[in-house]
């Protein structure tokens, strides 16, 4: 059965069912939103094929993709137009209490979060870029913008092409994205209304940043760590801030926001320094702000052995790791990040260190970073522990989906 290219299925037609091994039963039933290519039988099935599921008594609907190791991404009911309305309806009622807090930059849609598996959509002021990260998706998006755009009343709703290359969009759905004709890894095609500029001017807990939807990380702006951001600004008064793997300097933003004396962002690509720069000079601060290119990893036991020291670092290196067979690997390198990162610790001062490795769990992460500390022979205390932003909720089902991972230690 097919509804075309751009709309969901009408609720008419054949949906075939097939029969999944049964010691799937209790993870159909709790919701889970996938299904393995190993695990499902052959049956013939096209991309985009909607088909229901059966282990013992669970069932559930599911869209198919063709390629890469998840099989089907499952919206529980028969994905009908009216489902999708209901469920983007659902998505905006949770944020909609973001724009009077400072916020025109969010997240609107979180995929699997939302019950809207492999579809992402972030806002940036009057418009919203989407992310599918399965092919088999592709066919709901045009719904899903025109109810976030004539909901939100936005300008436009674009679609940004190209693989998934990055934690979270393994998170979303698996190491491969939608890439349909006409689109290039960066570029965006308008499924409602108009096409965003280049640039666009966004606030964020009332900060001000540039946003770049068409060839900016994720769809314009790292979004997730919104929260733990302005945790910073709280806890950044005069002190010394040292910011690692700095991006676009929104860490640095905040901290200088919360009345930091001064703040290095450090990072290995200067364009990305450039937009620190960029982004510190749209907010008003009276710290001092510098910008250093460097190899994080070489130039952080250089640093310890000089003595330099600071009275806050912040660690939040990007994905370590794009599959499994990645992490151990990945928790050697948060072993070795973490510890040199400590060495550079005021007695007294504050780590803020973070992970967006979805193959390394909560609690691997914290046993990487207290291993860190001994190696480091500093203690430690948990001043906050926290992952994302409200707008990137997680079902109960779904533990995968909490790949980010947050934690304020003091040093002692």
């Amino acid at each position: 059965m097919s509804a075309g290219p751009s709309g969901a299925t009408s609720g008419r037609g054949e949906v075939r069912t097939l029969a999944l091994p049964a010691s799937l039963e209790a993870a159909l039933r709790s919701g889970h939103p996938w299904v393995y290519r190993n695990h499902l039988p052959e049956a013939g099935l096209r991309t985009g094929d909607v088909v229901r599921v059966e282990a013992g008594n669970a069932a559930a609907y599911g869209v198919y993709d063709g390629a890469g190791s998840i099989a089907l991404r499952l919206f529980g009911e028969r994905p009908t137009r009216e489902l999708i309305a209901e469920r983007v309806a659902a998505a905006l009622a949770l944020r909609a209490g973001l724009p009077a807090a400072g916020n025109d930059a969010y997240r609107l849609i979180n995929g699997e979060g939302d019950f809207l598996p492999g579809i992402v959509c972030d806002r940036y002021g009057r418009f919203a870029v989407m992310k599918a990260y399965a092919a088999g998706v592709e066919r709901f998006l045009t719904d899903v913008a025109r109810e976030v755009g004539a909901r939100l009343r936005l300008k436009g709703v674009a679609l940004r092409g190209g693989l998934a290359d990055d934690e979270e969009d393994a998170e979303a759905g698996d190491e491969r994205g939608a890439s349909g004709p006409g689109r290039g890894a960066h570029g965006l095609t308008a499924l409602w209304g108009e096409l965003p500029p280049p640039e666009l001017t966004v606030t964020e807990n009332g900060l001000r940043f540039v946003a770049d939807p068409w060839r900016g990380q994720k769809t314009g702006l790292f979004l997730d760590q919104r929260d733990n951001r302005q945790l910073v600004r709280r806890l950044a008064a005069g002190r010394r801030v040292l910011n690692l793997f700095a991006y676009n300097g929104g860490f640095s933003v905040y901290a200088l926001a919360g009345g930091a004396e001064a703040v290095v962002s450090v990072d290995v690509s200067r364009p990305a320094l450039e937009a620190a720069e960029r982004n510190v000079a749209l907010n008003p601060a009276s710290g001092e702000h510098s910008a250093l290119a460097a190899d994080i990893f070489e130039a952080l036991p250089r640093w310890a052995q000089q003595e330099q020291r600071y009275d806050m670092v912040v660690l939040d290196p990007p994905s370590l790791a794009n599959n499994a067979t990645q992490r151990r690997r990945a928790q050697r390198a948060y072993l070795r990040l973490n510890r040199d990162a400590l060495r550079l610790v005021e007695p007294g001062g504050l780590l803020v260190t973070a992970s967006c490795t979805a193959q390394v769990a909560p609690e691997q992460f914290r046993e990487v970073v207290a291993e860190a500390s001994r190696a480091a022979g500093v203690r430690v205390q948990i001043v906050a522990d926290q992952g994302h932003a409200l707008d990137h909720p997680v079902p109960l089902s779904f533990p995968e989906g909490r790949y980010l991972k947050f934690l304020v230690l003091r040093v002692l």
